[in-house]
């Protein structure tokens, strides 16, 4: 149960502390975010007690359909939840009784006086999830203000991505803005609610063993890996028009950026820490035409085999004889200022790789000088590396040299000390949107994205974007199960390094 709490939270009982009713309506609440993902959280925080009696979950789309219809779809969705928690099926019915769907065409006017009908009680949070096109955001957010839904206990909840540049992001954040106060929008990224990424906080900043080495003299380089095996499923519209850069980087990848090269904030108050991370983005050093082409790499994945199995290639699962979207992304980022002058950030992710996972590697500088010569190959010191893998199997390593037991003289080995969130906390392991779901309640923006760093983020990747089409190049192949092309292999080795590979 210690590990339903987040490493910000003193306690254990207020991770858990059931919540006072509240109503949350999903826009495109019948498609695959609501199904796969929203919905299964909300189920798992109501199994856990969270979510109590009294509070109402709206499913809004344009088809018709009973709530018993919904409940129906619902249930469906939820099998895996029941099959994984013992406790899960004696709640089911309970908490299907708290969905209700309701027909809403966003481009009609038929329904919302309705709706804000239904939703009249300002007293209660009230959070708007629009799990729709970003196209849509502006367009929504007059319609609730139209029907009076805008009030000062709403929250309104918008997934990436926030505009495909930095020009439309600010366009949609103008929209927002128009009808929201900025406490009350929350840009949502489902990486900054695992329990990895929040721990980095507390390793950080709760243990004086790291934060005292978090920095250019003791740090030789940090890589950060998003490696996907699954190819386009069901988003190929969107990722065609989009490509890696835009889907991951600019907000993934970018976020854990942040959270490991700010400076301490001055406590954990939301925009201390946003404010800390904003620094980060607006010092990172610009790619721009005259660096993209030996900073970056960009690839498009080729039939192979992933897992064992035969896959098709970007094109064949496209539908079309060409396209320039990439699907792997890998670059070389610096951040300039004091902590970090000199030491490069590698940061690679794509699609069809050869393993699913996420990681932080912090790899340390070596020991200046080496007492174990002339002990053998086993005396050669490995730097010391800090290890944070984000999924699977959420946990901790610390790489360190040690001495092999037994007699026979001096042998040295790396091993691992190795924190397993599984092993030593045990149970479930709550997945992201739990967590943020339940911070939007609460009215706790700081595991979201403030508008700032959203368009601080565009203004960096925007010129990367610009390289690329300026030089005309296609992305380089790779073959499906790979770890991307050997370009992104010889990005880090003309630096005299490799890409981290976990030795077990």
């Amino acid at each position: 149960m210690l590990l339903v709490s987040s490493p910000l939270e003193s306690s254990v009982t207020a991770a858990v502390a059931p919540m006072a009713p509240f109503d949350l309506i999903i826009f495109g609440g019948t498609g695959d975010l609501a199904l796969r993902k929203l919905l299964p959280a909300l189920f798992h925080r109501y199994v856990d007690g969270q979510i109590v009696a009294g509070t109402r979950i709206f499913g809004l789309a344009r088809d018709a359909q009973s709530d018993e219809a919904y409940r129906g779809r619902v249930r469906e969705a939820l099998q895996q939840v029941l099959l994984e928690d013992p406790r899960a099926p004696a709640a089911l019915d309970a908490f299907l009784g708290l969905l209700h769907y309701r027909r809403l065409d966003l481009s009609a006017e038929a329904g919302w006086a309705e709706l804000a009908a239904e939703l009249a009680d300002e007293a209660r949070a009230r959070v708007f999830y629009l799990a729709v096109g970003p196209a849509l955001f502006g367009s929504v957010g007059e319609r609730l203000r139209a029907a009076g839904l805008a009030g000062a206990n709403t929250r309104v909840v918008v997934e990436k991505p926030i505009g495909h540049d930095l020009a439309s992001a600010v366009a949609i954040n103008d929209a927002l803005g128009q009808v929201f106060d900025e406490r009350q929008i929350y840009r949502i990224d489902h990486y900054l609610g695992k329990e990895t990424v929040q721990n980095l906080i507390a390793l950080r900043f709760g243990n004086a063993l790291f934060e005292p080495l978090w920095k250019a003299e003791h740090i030789d380089h940090v890589q950060i890996t998003v490696a996907e095996t699954v190819g386009l499923e069901r988003r190929a519209g969107y990722y065609d028009g989009s490509g890696a850069l835009r889907d991951m980087v600019q907000n993934h990848l970018l976020q854990l950026l942040c959270l490991v090269a700010m400076e301490p904030p001055a406590s954990l108050a939301a925009d201390a820490i946003r404010d800390e991370k904003l620094k980060v983005l607006r010092a990172l050093r610009p790619i721009e035409n005259g660096s993209a082409a030996q900073l970056t790499v960009r690839g498009q994945y080729r039939a192979g085999a992933v897992e064992g199995r035969p896959v098709p290639g970007y094109l064949e699962e496209l539908g079309r004889n060409d396209s320039r979207t990439e699907t792997f992304v890998a670059l070389k980022a610096e951040v300039r200022n004091w902590r970090w002058s000199g030491v490069p950030f590698y940061l690679r992710t794509g699609k069809r790789l050869a393993e699913r996972m996420s990681e932080i590697v912090v790899n340390f500088r070596r020991v200046p000088h080496s007492i174990f010569d002339g002990l053998g190959d086993s005396a050669a010191l490995a730097p010391n590396q800090l290890v944070i893998r984000l999924q699977p199997d959420e946990g901790v390593k610390l790489w360190l040299m040690n001495k092999v037991p037994g007699p026979g003289g001096l042998r040295l080995r790396r091993v691992p000390m190795d924190l397993s969130f599984a092993e030593t906390f045990g149970g479930r392991q709550p997945e992201a949107y739990e967590r943020l779901l339940m911070d939007v309640v609460r009215g706790n923006p700081m595991l979201f994205m403030r508008r700032d760093e959203v368009e601080a983020a565009w203004a960096w990747i925007d010129p990367i974007r610009a390289a690329w089409e300026k030089s005309g190049d296609a992305p380089k192949p790779y073959t499906a199960g790979s770890w991307g092309p050997s370009a992104a292999v010889a990005l880090i080795e003309r630096d005299g390094r490799t890409w981290h590979e976990d030795a077990g």
